[in-house]
């Protein structure tokens, strides 16, 4: 048998004895046999025996197996792979022979430790090395093969502070930098690195890192203090911060540039705008001398406080507003918006209408706003024939102190709707919308005008678009009406067939949706001249309730005439009798007037120029009344005093007011009242006048206790008589008008200015009006002295 060693490149063979050749196949020389030999088997085992089953020694036929038996150790790394060649000989002349070629891989066993490239690993690192940056790198080696040469590295027998510095890579035997080297800290770093393979054998090696000196402290950058918020209205040159700014280094490396005492003020340079910016991040960057140079950037936060300075604005400068008519009460409309670029509640609006007229008509009649919303409100429902559109002002105001505000005007327009029914102006119509009898002339030929429809529509637009329809004809094929003018022509000439008296319905009709329509009937009659028109006019049959109405109205007018009648007959017979004096049985009814002293009549005063015939009647029942009445004899007069008043109240029985104050006590005021005589006394005003007084005068009363408010009796061209009540009035004194102009008037002293006191028997009473003369007013009396009776 030979041995080739591959490694080399020369064959060895060898002779193989084999002590038993009977009956042994010989195999073709191609045959290839594989073995896998550990490199750690023993000298003497056997590899393996070629041709032998499993656990088979012997043949059945007493033939043996051969065997292939390790005569030395095995090394895999010096050779991984032996390639044999196998011959077998038999026992035959000639002999025959068979070859096989085995093949035999020896397998690794860890029998070999990692070996370091070095045993002690130097380097040297800035202390300003930034982190992640690799400080070396640790390599082993191990010459075995799969899991046997994987190695790891660790850390061992360092302080724990350093593994806070260093991280070591355990797959390729890296060194990081993971902290900040400081040589004030620490100037050296000594560490054991182990590297271990798969089979656990372990070897070391030293690191050595030695830290170098440099810039590697940046400057601290310290806020002494902050002012935050800053108002938006700061300004310029207003300080925001104080910074303090400090480095560790020495030298150049701990200066900072700019050079300064390391402190620093931040301040604004322009004026602030929280709407444009409402916060600021300022970063300060502090850098010193070193080389290179280190730098510190700090950022603060500066927030801008707001200010009420922008007022409301609104999204258009006008709005329109579309809203039909009839629309619904309280129904939303639309809805306006401002805005406040300010914040909180100086942005915070509120809404509002100013105020303002519609056609006479308040604006809060017509629309409403909501002050938050701002959605705007019909208050009540439009009408499109009232008015088509008004102008209103919204205004908005913020919440700010001093509040802000801003209007807009807003445009409603009412949009039309159909509404409206046209309505027939011409013909005129009577009752249920019949119109009176039209004349054609018999002779008319065709085409000829009969008359023509005049309608109008409130409504607008197509709504008031107007067409004319003949709905219904006694002889259809005999009129004709303009579908847009109206006019009704004949169609052809009248002939004897035809009827006299014809009847039109015509209907009117707009083009809303949907559409409104009026009707109305028209009479024709075809006749010459209205003699001959007459008699079928008259035949024309009316409805039971036109003719009612027509006999109602009748009536009526026959009713009016009547009492017109009456009253004037009335009126004339009663100037006649005042004119001829009272008859004896107008004079008094009921019980016979007497007294203690029989009956008392007054005498007829005439004084002055004017006369005056006062005619009384007297009985027992008349002392119960305070007020009776007498009827001058004289005609109604016009009423001449125009806005003249009573000056002061005169009361009548239980004190009611007959009539009120209407003028101060410095105007003279006349009295209007009847007079009554009965048994007392009178005063008379004096008889001689100062020269400046006008010839109308008047004497000035007042009333007890009970009665304290002054009043007059007016007086005409001299010293006329004025009564009253004995011992219920008292004469104060006279009053006058200014010359001939009715000036202001001027009162007398009745101290010095006494009237004569003259009694006659009798007293005279002011009385309360007769019923008969209830609310009207009559002037009694001659035209200068101008009594008035109020009812």
């Amino acid at each position: 048998m030979e041995r080739r060693h591959p490694g080399n490149g020369r064959a060895l063979t060898r002779q193989v004895l084999l002590l038993s050749l009977l009956s042994f196949t010989c195999w073709a020389a191609s045959e290839q046999i594989h073995y896998s030999t550990p490199e750690e088997m023993a000298k003497g085992s056997v590899v393996g025996k070629p041709r032998q089953g499993p656990g088979t020694e012997e043949r059945n036929d007493g033939n043996s197996y051969a065997e292939l038996v390790l005569n030395k150790p095995l090394d895999r790394e010096n050779e991984q792979t032996l390639h044999l060649i196998l011959t077998a000989l038999d026992g035959g002349q000639p002999r025959k022979t068979g070859t096989a070629q085995i093949r035999i891989n020896v397998t690794d066993v860890n029998d070999n430790r990692p070996v370091f490239t070095q045993e002690v690993y130097k380097v040297s690192l800035r202390e300003n090395t930034p982190l992640g940056s690799t400080v070396l790198q640790v390599s082993a080696s191990d010459k075995d093969e799969g899991t046997n040469a994987q190695i790891r590295y660790h850390f061992s027998s360092i302080p724990a502070n350093f593994q806070l510095k260093f991280r070591l890579d355990p797959i390729n035997g890296t060194i990081t930098l993971i902290d900040l080297l400081d040589f004030e800290e620490t100037e050296k770093y000594t560490m054991m690195v182990t590297a271990k393979d798969g089979g656990g054998l372990l070897t070391h090696c030293s690191i050595e890192i030695n830290v170098l000196d440099g810039n590697d402290n940046a400057p601290e950058v310290t806020l002494a203090s902050m002012f935050s918020p800053v108002p938006e209205d700061s300004l310029p040159g207003t300080v925001i911060a104080l910074i303090n700014v400090n480095d560790k280094d020495s030298g150049d490396n701990g200066k900072v540039l700019p050079s300064s005492n390391n402190y620093f003020k931040l301040q604004t340079d322009s004026p602030l705008d929280r709407e444009i910016a409402p916060a600021y991040n300022i970063t300060i960057t502090a850098t010193d001398k070193g080389t290179p140079p280190l730098s510190t950037h700090k950022t603060i936060s500066l927030q801008i406080s707001d200010i009420n300075d922008n007022a409301p604005t609104f999204q258009r400068s006008t709005y329109n507003i579309y809203v039909p008519e009839n629309n619904p009460s309280g129904a939303s409309i639309f809805t306006i918006k401002a805005s406040d670029p300010d914040m909180d509640q100086n942005s915070r609006i509120t809404y509002s209408i100013l105020n303002s007229n519609i056609e006479e008509l308040p604006i809060s009649s017509c629309i409403s706003i909501n002050s938050e919303t701002g959605t705007i409100y019909a208050q009540r429902s439009f009408d499109y024939e009232q008015f088509r559109e008004f102008r209103v002002q919204v205004k908005a105001q913020d919440g700010g102190s001093p509040p802000l505000s801003s209007n807009v005007s807003v445009r409603v327009f009412v949009l039309d709707r159909n509404d409206n029914s046209p309505r027939i102006l011409s013909p005129s119509q009577a009752a249920k919308g019949s119109a009176l009898f039209e004349m054609v002339p018999r002779s008319a030929e065709a085409d000829y005008l009969v008359t023509k429809v005049v309608a109008v529509d409130a409504d607008s637009g197509h709504n008031a678009w107007l067409s004319y329809h003949l709905t219904q004809a006694t002889e259809p094929a005999l009129f004709t009406i303009g579908s847009h003018t109206g006019e009704i022509r004949t169609a052809r000439a009248f002939v004897e067939t035809d009827a006299v008296k014809q009847r039109l319905v015509i209907m009117v009709k707009d083009n809303g949706q949907p559409s409104l329509s009026a009707t109305m009937t028209l009479n024709l009659v075809f006749a010459e001249n209205f003699q001959e028109a007459l008699p079928e006019m008259k035949s024309q049959p009316s409805s039971s309730e036109y003719q009612s109405d027509l006999q109602f109205y009748l009536v009526l007018a026959l009713a009016v005439i009547s009492f017109l009648f009456l009253l004037t007959v009335i009126l004339a017979v009663t100037m006649k009798l005042r004119q001829s004096g009272h008859p004896r049985f107008l004079q008094c009814f009921g019980p016979v007037p007497h007294s203690k002293n029989g009956a008392i009549f007054p005498p007829n005063f005439e004084d002055g120029t004017l006369p005056y015939s006062y005619q009384l009647c007297l009985s027992s029942e008349s002392r119960k009344n305070e007020f009776t009445f007498l009827t001058p004899n004289v005609q109604m007069v016009d009423n001449i005093l125009g806005s003249e008043k009573p000056a002061v109240p005169f009361t009548g029985n239980g004190g009611s007011n007959l009539i009120s104050e209407m003028a101060s006590d410095d105007k003279v005021g006349f009295i209007p009242e009847y007079f009554s005589l009965h048994a007392a006394g009178s005063q008379r005003c004096p008889q001689t006048l100062p020269g400046h007084v006008a010839s109308v005068t008047s004497c000035i009363w007042r009333a007890s206790a009970a009665h304290g408010t002054p009043f007059t009796f007016p007086l005409v061209s001299g010293p006329y008589l004025s009564t009253c009540t004995r011992g219920a009035f008292e004469l104060l004194g006279w009053q006058t008008l200014g010359p001939n102009d009715g000036s202001t008037p001027r009162r007398g002293d009745s101290n010095r200015r006494p009237c004569d006191r003259q009694v006659l028997g009798t007293e005279v009473l002011p009385t309360a009006p007769p019923a008969s003369l209830s609310s009207s007013a009559l002037f009694i009396g001659p035209l200068m002295n101008r009594l008035l009776i109020y009812a």
